[in-house]
């Protein structure tokens, strides 16, 4: 069972959905906290996290100091865990969860924000990552920090000119790239 591994939910155990969602492993999470506060702080920030499953990635950073996080996921049972997890780490003030596909939250507008987590699901293609990414500068604000987390066999999507990829590390079958917005 994931947890929380630092900040002011440090130790909340996180619930995960038995076969629809693939968590993000605590060393993992961990390591994006390592990289990403190495090179910015991210008190306040406004996190977008697609993909959210279980939330753990937008959780960690609001409890690392994020103000707010939008989380995305259309899965019906993995968006039912994220509430709950969201509810254990009492949360509920500065996270939204929103039910309904990647693609559709960013055909709309939306705010602009400052820290954003992709990990999508292995079924979903370098193709379609490439056009999430492609879609994701119109949200995000100046120099904003981008974390892609993919499977380590999974082609490299194409990132478009707005977005410089910056750092590059695999964990396992876990690939992780962090990109900023230029």
């Amino acid at each position: 069972m994931p947890r929380i591994i630092a900040g002011s939910f440090r130790g909340r155990r996180l619930a995960a959905p038995a076969q629809s969602t693939r968590p993000t492993s605590d060393r993992v999470r961990e390591a994006i906290g390592s990289m990403l506060g190495s090179r910015t702080d991210i008190a306040g920030a406004r996190v977008l996290d697609l993909y959210a499953g279980t939330g753990a990635l937008a959780l960690e950073a609001l409890s690392r100091g994020a103000g707010h996080a939008v989380l995305v996921e259309s899965d019906r049972k993995a968006a039912a865990v994220a509430r709950e997890n969201i509810a254990t780490c009492g949360a509920g003030d500065r996270a939204r969860l929103v039910q309904r596909t990647v693609e559709s939250f960013l055909a709309a507008p939306s705010a602009s924000f400052d820290l954003v987590f992709l990990d999508p699901p292995y079924a979903v293609g370098a193709d379609a990552v490439t056009d999430v990414l492609a879609a994701l500068p119109a949200h995000l604000a100046p120099e904003a920090w981008v974390v892609l987390e993919r499977g380590s066999r999974d082609p490299e999507p194409q990132w478009p000119d707005a977005l410089e990829v910056v750092a590059g590390k695999a964990y396992g079958d876990t690939v992780i790239t962090l990109a900023q917005a230029t």
